[in-house]
């Protein structure tokens, strides 16, 4: 073998080793910018789903007590929300102190955990809003409904509302 063949070969090889290795690199930041942009999704969607519920309790407030009770409660308790928002603050302290050290195969199940938990968030906003909007779609109608019986046969008014 030609000492230019030899070298040549050895360029070849470091070359190579180089662009491995900084392709894992840009993977690995990839992966982690991917990871920091799916953790602000899910508190965006949280967000969203916390404003969702408040713009709903009107809408709950004007159904009869004891139909909307348990609707009532239900969005009054924001303790899911807040744990949920814990996980992701969870995740982000994870990413935080372990980033330069996981490996592409844990960052690629941190960013799989939270991308299962968007979809799932996406979703369950999804029948938030469905139900939210028949919801007020059946009090409209009962409102209406309601003006025009004869007086004599209304309901008194619930929750301060006719």
């Amino acid at each position: 073998m030609t000492p230019s063949l030899l070298l040549g070969l050895l360029v070849l090889a470091a070359l190579s080793a180089y662009l491995l290795w900084r392709g894992r690199q840009l993977r690995r930041q990839r992966m982690l910018a991917r990871l920091l942009d799916l953790a602000d999704a899910v508190e965006r969607l949280l967000d969203r789903s916390q404003e969702r519920m408040q713009s709903l309790q009107p809408v709950v407030g004007r159904v009869p007590a004891d139909i909307g009770a348990v609707a009532q409660a239900s969005l009054e308790h924001a303790l899911p929300i807040r744990e949920a928002k814990r996980d992701v603050l969870q995740h982000r302290l994870w990413i935080q102190q372990n980033s330069a050290t996981a490996g592409l195969t844990e960052l690629d199940a941190a960013c799989a955990a939270l991308t299962r938990a968007r979809e799932k968030l996406e979703q369950q906003l999804a029948n938030l809003d469905s139900a939210g909007a028949a919801l007020a779609r059946a009090t409209r109608a009962a409102d209406e409904a309601a003006r025009r019986e004869p007086a004599t046969l209304r309901r008194p008014p619930s929750n301060g509302t006719s």
